[in-house]
């Protein structure tokens, strides 16, 4: 008498388990990042005890309107991490998109190109040049399969002599007030800036949590090689994702140049360290594949409520700057020992 023997095939895995698998590591993300809001709320703490005026009204607000501008282009730069690639460039487009615009606009005695352009065909301008920049690096780095890191570094130089170049070294000001609405404007006593800085986070949001493209961001990022064997169209999502990140970052230089009321020839300069410091902080992978828009905007505002305690304590900028890169080493240590996340290079 012979024994039976029940033998089961693995079956592959269903729709339902696909979509099971998603939400739970969707939740280990969003917890992740909700790790940041104790940190939030002991800085908080921290500057009320340290100056009366750091959680008064104006000084929120003030924090708010500044770290607007960064936000964005730290949506711009946390999108092309998500993909696995990287892109230094942004804040030159911060400088050079704002820049072009205001010299189509100004005249020849401020620095100006003369052709006193109006503002609004100013405007779609400067959003083509962050559009076109973006789209060069895009094909510099997937067509060409250029190295990331010096593609868009001999960018980053390239376009801020451009910019030097264009207005000769001079600050461009008298802006129209469509230039300077949105960095100076405020909504039911909020700057407009910030609510237009949360409206992208939370459509960037939507967008990679619901939307295919969206989440064929997050499978480039974890394997590109697994999601093009799966259908997905690495490289044009990269290209347009690096297009995306151009707009964004023309959007954060017309937003710094509005709250100012001028741009400056090196406006955007130094910014893309405190960009990668806040992505950092925010637990965007720099291996691509992890990280929510939640956590950026997270990241963003923890190093706008530091340096605005450090300022209001009468700390010179360079320990600001020092703190900011003590504050990224410890991201990076316990990001390795919670996460098990490593540098690939």
């Amino acid at each position: 008498m012979t024994a039976s023997v029940d033998v089961r095939q693995e079956e592959p895995a269903t729709e339902d388990d696909r979509s099971a698998t998603w939400q739970r590591l969707r939740a280990l993300a969003k917890m992740d990042q909700l790790a940041l809001l104790p940190v939030l709320v002991l800085a908080l703490i921290i500057g009320s005890f340290l100056q009366p005026a750091f959680m008064t009204q104006t000084n929120m607000i003030n924090v708010l309107r500044q770290s607007s501008e960064l936000s964005v282009v730290v949506l711009a730069e946390a999108l092309i991490l998500l993909t696995g690639k990287f892109d230094l460039s942004l804040e030159s487009i911060v400088g050079l998109a704002p820049m072009t615009a205001a010299w189509l606009v100004c005249p020849v005695a401020i620095g100006g190109s003369g052709l006193e352009l109006n503002p609004w065909l100013a405007l779609i301008a400067m959003f083509a040049v962050g559009a076109v920049v973006g789209a060069v690096n895009g094909t510099l780095i997937v067509a060409l399969r250029l190295n990331a890191f010096m593609a868009t570094l001999a960018m980053l130089i390239l376009l801020r002599g451009v910019t030097i170049g264009l207005s000769d070294g001079k600050t461009l000001y008298d802006l129209p007030t469509s230039f300077t609405y949105i960095g100076t404007s405020s909504w039911f006593g909020v700057p407009t800036s910030v609510w237009v800085a949360g409206a992208l986070y939370l459509l960037v949001g939507i967008f990679l949590r619901h939307h295919r493209v969206g989440r064929a961001v997050y499978a480039i990022g974890g394997n590109s090689e697994a999601a093009r064997a799966a259908g997905i169209r690495v490289d044009r999502i990269v290209f347009g994702v690096y297009v995306a990140g151009g707009v964004l970052a023309a959007l954060a230089g017309l937003m710094l140049a509005g709250r100012l009321a001028s741009v400056t020839s090196s406006q955007g300069q130094n910014m893309i360290f405190t960009v990668f410091a806040a992505a950092v902080i925010g637990r965007i992978s720099l291996n691509g594949g992890r990280g929510t828009m939640l956590g950026a905007l997270l990241g963003v505002l923890l190093l706008g409520l530091v340096s605005n305690i450090l300022t209001l304590s009468n700390i010179q900028p360079f320990w600001i700057n020092a703190a900011f890169g003590a504050i990224i080493l410890l991201a990076l240590i316990i990001a390795r020992f919670t996460t098990g996340e490593k540098d690939q290079a």
